[in-house]
């Protein structure tokens, strides 16, 4: 018989809990205890652009009005992954609030890790959880509530170089294919000026390297398992992608390329380093922010590449949850749903500009004057890219799991990490694609394996 998630959860994240050990006493806290309230709580949080305002704003904004001191516990995405899952997973406790995503949730909602916050969302006025993309809000939902709720939500898309374009006589495609984006990289390709044809994620982890790869994968086609459980990642659709992938971002990629992820290419793009990018679509808050980019105003976007699909842009929300374990959850409510509302979106872009506003939660954001204007070349792509992905039909043949830039199983985190060391070995020129996909393909056959029936 096939396992369900909850009987299956320590098998897979058991390889991740000896990497990461517990949560307990973590590394690189920022503690903020101006508050002087009478509660307090722990948050554990991601450490980008839009996370660090939230923290910028908390003291003033939050500490201060709510009486309730916030200790933040910011670290790195892939560090942060394995502390939260081994804090929440094995019930630790450390965490009042933990930043989470729609991968986590609907799986740490059905083992009861995690508090439903819909009766909190629903009985808090103003809040609305209904103005959540309802892409968003059913991808972070389990049995049809609410287990976390987003800071922000995002797809994918590329953004490129107007003027770069325009000075080299190119024309970016209205629907780009993998193969014409090659081609432009190319030819935009200039190291003498320190400009890289493309930037794409080449650091190890299952949502660094693999988020953007995985996308690729799906549209040529590929699959990480057929409907039997069989792994898939020898076949040849697999390979295409992931050869392409690595040529791409060797020949015209930026250097270093195998340790650069997400806050590497978004600098990188932000100081004119880069013709094209492509990722997440909440790279705006970054590129278009006068206050961090040397390229705003000379950005346009296009729908992520494909080959054999009619679209590929992911879908992903950084989101809000509170561990069962939580001793203040109604503190912790405070504080979820100040930094999730309608008012903080306000806040964002009154106190530090309307290009650093949390994209893709709520629709009502994109109804604010001075937010339409700030993003009006990249509001409409992002909005399209938000409501045609669609996680059940991710590439060309029906496949057993959900999910676009992951598989949907707890196994993920493991296997996931696992391969994408294998594929940033390769981008590093250590190996061979050929290399990397079959030890890779002994990974995913022993968790392909534990699905099958007897």
């Amino acid at each position: 018989m096939r396992l369900t998630r909850s009987t299956r959860t320590a098998s897979g994240i058991c390889g991740l809990l000896v990497a990461a050990g517990t949560a307990t006493g973590c590394a690189g806290a920022g503690t903020l205890a101006q508050g002087g309230g009478d509660s307090a709580i722990v948050v554990a949080i991601i450490a980008n652009p839009q996370m660090e305002d939230a923290i910028s704003l908390a003291p003033e904004f939050f500490e201060e009005q709510a009486g309730i001191d916030v200790s933040f516990i910011t670290l790195p995405e892939n560090e942060a992954r394995a502390k939260i899952t081994a804090s929440v997973a094995t019930g630790g406790g450390e965490f009042d609030v933990v930043m989470i995503s729609n991968y986590e949730t609907p799986q740490w909602a059905e083992n009861g890790w995690l508090t439903n916050l819909q009766p909190y969302a629903d009985k808090t006025r103003g809040y609305d959880p209904q103005d959540f993309f309802p892409s968003i809000r059913q991808a972070l939902s389990y049995d049809g509530d609410l287990y976390s709720v987003p800071f922000y939500g995002e797809s994918s898309f590329l953004v490129y170089r107007d003027d770069l374009f325009r000075q080299a006589g190119l024309k970016m495609p209205a629907q780009p294919t993998w193969p014409q984006v090659a081609e432009l990289a190319r030819k935009l390709d200039d190291p003498a000026r320190g400009v890289s044809g493309i930037c794409l994620r080449g650091l190890a982890g299952w949502g660094e390297n693999l988020a953007p790869l995985n996308t690729v994968v799906n549209t040529f086609g590929g699959r990480w398992f057929d409907m039997d459980w069989d792994a898939q990642l020898t076949e040849k659709p697999f390979v295409d992608a992931v050869e392409f992938y690595v040529d791409l971002v060797q020949s015209y990629g930026e250097p270093g390329a195998a340790t650069s992820g997400f806050s590497e290419c978004v600098t990188l793009y932000a100081q004119g380093q880069a013709a094209m990018w492509y990722d997440a679509t909440s790279m705006v808050s970054t590129i278009e922010s006068e206050a961090d980019s040397t390229v705003v105003g000379k950005n346009a976007y296009a729908p992520a590449p494909v080959v054999e699909t009619d679209v590929s842009g992911w879908l992903y929300s950084w989101s809000l949850g509170i561990p069962e374990t939580s001793d203040s959850k109604d503190e912790a409510w405070e504080f979820v749903s100040w930094m999730t509302d309608k008012d903080y979106i306000r806040l964002v872009g009154e106190e530090l500009g309307w290009a650093r506003v949390p994209p893709g939660s709520r629709l009502s954001t994109y109804q604010i004057p001075q937010y339409a204007k700030q993003a009006k070349a990249y509001a409409e792509p992002t909005l399209t890219a938000l409501k045609t992905v669609d996680p059940n039909k991710p590439t060309v043949d029906p496949v057993p799991y959900s999910g676009i830039q992951f598989v949907g199983i707890p196994e993920f985190q493991d296997l996931g990490t696992r391969v994408s060391q294998q594929v940033s070995a390769a981008i590093a020129g250590q190996q061979t694609v050929e290399e990397a996909l079959d030890q890779s393909q002994g990974y995913a056959e022993v968790v392909g394996d534990s699905y099958q029936e007897d």
